[in-house]
């Protein structure tokens, strides 16, 4: 009977600890650079300084992780904001180990892709990337604004885009270096406007990313859905005899509409909706 009492005791403990941490966030400030890496964020560059220990919530009676699937299998569309009440989730899911492990098995799909591929060698095979939430994380920025909770201000993220700051998504980077290994040319194709094309490139290369073959950004004017000035570019880039071996991108905008590629790869991203 002791014995049954103490285990009780015990457990009430740690029920009483795990309740307190939900609402716990620590000191973290560092993101991985290596697949070796991916559990325990132990190196630079900075991303935020606080890390969620852990995250729950519910929207409308779902559950925050059900409503994530149903963003990332494009069922859940045209969302302005995180939903409030997953605010936290989100920032649990982005700032801890979960965003990393599931970018990294996409690329980790991407790269065993590239493997198994019989290339020309003629100079004209080319990976498309986005760039936002695909090359470089605003992670930084969106960690100060909700995690995509707050409607989307314009102003003050082209303010944090002309710092040049965004880190490198490390994942990506790693895809972006086996392509150019292999003779695969990189090719950016961004949302970004062609007013911030100076400040982009300067980010780029604060990031060991350079030798892409081309940055496509969208001109000043253009009235249409990301859908079509994506796609658009693609159909210019085939036109002009390119082969479009992949493409990645963390919006399916960044991935719908032909030509696709010959496969597409999609990155997580709950923080935000491009149709």
């Amino acid at each position: 009977m002791a014995m049954a009492r103490t285990t009780t005791m015990l457990l009430l403990v740690a029920a009483a600890l795990l309740a307190a941490s939900c609402s716990a966030w620590e000191v973290n400030i560092r993101m991985p650079t290596s697949a070796a890496d991916v559990d325990e964020a132990v190196v630079a560059p900075l991303i935020h300084a606080l890390r969620p220990l852990l995250g729950s919530g519910k929207h409308a009676g779902v559950a925050c992780d059900s409503w994530l699937l149903g963003v990332e299998a494009h069922n859940v569309r045209d969302w302005k904001t995180v939903p409030a009440s997953c605010e936290g989730y989100v920032g649990h899911y982005m700032l801890g180990s979960h965003f990393r492990r599931d970018s990294k098995i996409v690329i980790d799909q991407a790269v065993a892709y590239v493997d198994s591929l019989k290339l020309a060698g003629n100079g004209k095979e080319v990976w498309v990337f986005d760039i936002d939430e695909t090359t470089l994380s605003n992670l930084p920025y969106y960690a100060k604004h909700g995690f995509g909770a707050t409607p989307f201000n314009a102003t003050s993220f082209n303010a944090y885009v002309r710092e040049g700051s965004a880190p490198a998504l490390p994942e990506t980077k790693r895809l972006y270096n086996k392509l150019r290994s292999v003779g695969i040319k990189p090719v950016f194709l961004t949302g970004r406007t062609e007013d911030q094309r100076a400040i982009t490139v300067t980010n780029l290369r604060r990031q060991g990313i350079s030798g892409w073959m081309n940055l496509l950004l969208k001109q000043p004017g253009f009235k249409g859905s990301a859908v079509t000035y994506k796609s658009g570019e693609r159909q210019k880039l085939q036109d002009a005899g390119y082969v479009i071996v992949r493409n990645i991108g963390d919006q399916w905008s960044d991935i719908l509409g032909a030509p696709e590629g010959a496969r597409t790869f999609k990155l997580p991203d709950p923080m935000y909706y491009i149709g």
